[in-house]
């Protein structure tokens, strides 16, 4: 899962949010991954299909952090009104589905347009985003060795996987052209975690994490416009999404939707920081129109 950020320089050292951990897990004969990662897939299109009615309230914590485990100034808190939108072709198992955002609130206020564009929205999630489990298509799994990891009380199945690719970090500088903010674009060896209900072939839960930590040169001229080092390094770099089930009436049904996604990024040379972002208040468009919580 090819994965890039918006950073602001001058960061330090912090704080792991969670690490992926196996204890607990009970020693059990692995199961065809293969066949369970189909039907998982099989569920994130009947997924997908059903989001496109779907809309909610995403609200986005940034946080910068210090090398003591502490706040570092004061966090950036934004309130979007999020839905799902398949890609152009309309069809889940080609193209996956994107999150589309529009912007309500910046620290509780309506946005100026200086809110918007300036050093301050560095870690602002971009207003179209790749849903997190388009990597579980069919069409996508290839891109990575998936291995069993055990199994936990309550019929939850873990599963292990990597990128089978492994490429260059890289330093990229920001699109919007913002003062002192930029992109590291990490298509390095990331590991991670499925958390499958057995019983249902929900994901429940995703990890993933560095192998190790990643060294990204600087490029001279980037240097010297932003004062930075010729390297900026990443010690860590973890990201946990959560899944819940939403409930809706008229008529009846209940859907695992995105509960909430937590970003940890551990950096030298540059600020590191800790993201939050927790959607709520799920609402559904039903064909006559009408709108059902």
């Amino acid at each position: 899962m090819p994965t890039s950020g918006s950073w602001a320089r001058n960061g330090r050292l912090g704080v792991a949010i969670t690490a992926v951990v196996a204890a607990g897990v009970s020693a059990q004969a692995p199961q065809d991954v293969e066949a369970l990662l189909a039907r998982v897939g099989n569920h994130v299109e009947e997924f997908y299909a059903r989001a496109q009615s779907l809309m909610c309230v995403e609200k986005v914590t940034a946080q910068p952090i210090s090398t003591d485990m502490s706040t570092q100034g004061f966090a950036r808190v934004l309130e979007y009104e999020l839905r799902v939108e398949l890609a152009a072709s309309g069809d889940p198992a080609a193209q996956g589905a994107n999150f589309v955002r529009a912007l309500r609130k910046v620290n509780g206020r309506v946005p100026k347009p200086g809110d918007l564009d300036d050093r301050n929205t560095c870690l602002d999630p971009n207003p179209l985003t790749p849903e997190p489990l388009a990597f579980l298509l069919a069409k996508n799994r290839g891109e990575y060795r998936f291995a069993w990891a055990g199994r936990r009380k309550g019929d939850t199945i873990l599963i292990d996987y990597r990128p089978v690719r492994i490429e260059e970090p890289a330093y990229v500088e920001d699109e919007k052209g913002r003062e002192d903010c930029f992109q590291l674009s990490l298509p390095v060896e990331r590991r991670g975690r499925l958390w499958i209900d057995a019983r249902t072939y929900d994901v429940l839960r995703v990890e993933q994490h560095l192998a190790a930590r990643v060294e990204v040169r600087v490029p001279f001229a980037q240097q010297r416009r932003h004062n930075l080092p010729d390297y900026i390094v990443v010690d860590r770099y973890d990201m946990v999404t959560r899944y819940k089930p939403v409930v809706f009436d008229d008529p009846d049904e209940t859907l695992m939707l995105p509960s909430s996604i937590e970003q940890l990024a551990v950096l030298h040379g540059a600020q590191s920081n800790r993201k939050t972002q927790v959607f709520s208040n799920y609402k559904r468009f039903i064909t006559s129109g009408r709108v059902v919580k």
